[in-house]
């Protein structure tokens, strides 16, 4: 008689296959506590009062602002508001012109027309849901056409004052080049970031960690010589150990 092949239970199965087992655990931020409070430390001493540079006049006219410029440049993005705001810096100002006339004035910006349709969408529904009023929540804000959880979190930071990270691509490179907030999502370093950053940093650390990405940490050439936290970054690319002079950015 043939003996039976032992069972072997499922749970061990897991722990002899680790293929089996799942998706490993999401890598930890390569900085210590200490390091991470010296990072945000010194910029905080670099710009004491970080800003956005998408020119706007109101919530609204930020959120519009921020809905135009994803895959385009803030740059471009202030170019072709200025003019736009100008003659619609409300809802129904905006819903007024309609898609074509708002085209119009967006030509300049990468996929203008669904740019176009969405803002136009966008406040209609401010209109008719809202009392035209930019709701302060992220759950409303991600109602609205166009406006993902990035754009909610910026306009929930620079109209509302609240505590967010939005994730855009400078941050991501950022979070995972040097190996501060690693993820293959922006969700996943949106949720690293907001656990690793110090409360007292939280604020401004969204417009600090973009900055820094757009003038220093470049993607495709770094500035490391520029860079005030160079001493402390992890990144297996960096140029230079020693970190540029900590004085304010006017």
């Amino acid at each position: 008689m043939t003996k039976a092949k032992p069972q072997v239970s499922t749970q061990r199965a897991k722990k002899s296959n680790p293929a089996s087992a799942g998706k490993r655990p999401p890598a930890r931020s390569a900085y210590s506590k200490d390091e991470i409070r010296e990072i945000f430390r010194r910029f905080s001493v670099q710009r004491p009062e970080p800003r956005g540079e998408l020119e706007h006049t109101n919530p609204f006219t930020l959120l519009v602002a921020v809905v135009l410029s994803a895959q385009a440049t803030d740059v471009g993005v202030n170019k072709a508001t200025r003019a736009l705001f100008a003659v619609a810096d409300t809802p129904e100002k905006m819903a007024a012109l309609g898609e074509e006339q708002l085209a119009s004035y967006i030509r300049t910006i990468g996929l203008y027309r669904n740019k176009a349709k969405n803002v136009i969408a966008l406040s209609e529904r401010l209109i008719a849901d809202f009392g035209s009023e930019v709701p302060k929540t992220r759950e409303e804000l991600v109602s609205l056409p166009g406006v993902g959880r990035k754009t909610a979190n910026v306009v929930m930071s620079m109209a509302f004052g609240q505590a967010t990270i939005a994730v855009d691509t400078h941050i991501f490179r950022i979070a995972n080049r040097i190996g501060l907030a690693p993820g293959k999502t922006p969700d996943e370093v949106e949720a690293k970031l907001e656990r690793i950053i110090p409360p007292d940093y939280l604020f401004h650390a969204h417009h600090w960690l973009i900055l820094h990405g757009r003038y220093v940490c470049k993607a495709r050439k770094p500035d490391c010589p520029a860079c005030v936290i160079a001493d402390i970054c992890k990144a297996a690319e960096k140029t230079s150990e020693m970190p540029a002079p900590l004085v304010p950015i006017g």
